[in-house]
């Protein structure tokens, strides 16, 4: 197999956390291809894979115990880890008015403790084989998101921008790289929740006027991962459509 020109990953080991999610589910089909051995760690039940080279491990982001056994397990299983990418996500809805204090908990611990958590249990391995980290940030992220996301979903999403840039400078003496993206609207299933008339004024918003895919967001996940951003650390790439303008 040739490894595509955006990322060689022959002998390195992928964890993707949301692996089911569409950004999640396109970036394990990247990796896979790369030549990356993956763990693929989601809250649905996932059909043991008979591939040599790849692992589902069913579990909850939002537990301590279920992202330790995930990095433990697919340790266990390569032998090492390289890359972790955080595509663990659930969006909210609504004005700050009508969030609940147990949706606003629930939003938070998915869209940030998530990536905590997940970066705390990989650490020691990830400094082992200087490995890189990508988070999923948002354009609700930096600036400030909407009713159609909820306040929760936007502060949650501006917490993975300075959890990346807090972690790229701890353990950039390790030689641990670790990004974040920011996409825009993006062509899955999230976006079903949007009634027809919210679709148009949402693609009105973007400049380029479409939703970005699922393969647009996992390539550029890819890219923070290679060589070719071996100098890239702290850093989030904006994925909008010219949403917003950096």
């Amino acid at each position: 197999m040739s490894a595509p020109l955006l990322l060689d990953a022959r002998g390195k080991v992928a964890l993707i956390a949301g692996a089911s999610g569409g950004i999640g589910g396109a970036s394990a089909a990247l990796f896979r291809e790369a030549g990356a051995s993956l763990g693929l760690f989601d809250l649905d039940k996932r059909p043991a894979s008979n591939e040599e080279h790849v692992i589902s491990i069913a579990g909850d982001a939002t537990s301590e115990r279920d992202v330790q056994r995930a990095v433990k397990r697919t340790i266990e299983r390569f032998g090492r880890l390289d890359y972790v990418v955080n595509a663990v996500g659930v969006v909210g809805a609504g004005r700050l008015s009508d969030t609940s204090h147990a949706d606003w908990d629930r939003l938070l611990a998915v869209n940030l403790d998530s990536a905590f958590l997940l970066t705390r249990a990989a650490w020691p391995a990830l400094r082992e084989s200087r490995g890189a980290v990508v988070l999923l940030s948002s354009t609700n992220g930096r600036n400030g998101g909407s009713h159609l996301s909820g306040a929760a979903y936007a502060v949650a999403k501006a917490g993975i921008l300075n959890l990346a840039r807090y972690l790229a400078k701890e353990w950039a003496a390790d030689g641990v790289r670790i990004n974040c993206v920011a996409p825009g609207p993006v062509n899955t299933p999230m976006l079903a929740r949007l009634k027809p008339d919210e679709h148009r004024a949402l693609r009105g918003a973007i400049p380029l006027a479409r939703y970005a895919e699922p393969g647009e967001v996992a390539a550029a996940i890819a890219f923070l991962c290679s060589t070719h951003a071996a100098s890239m650390t702290g850093t989030c790439l904006n994925i909008s459509g010219g949403m917003v303008l950096d």
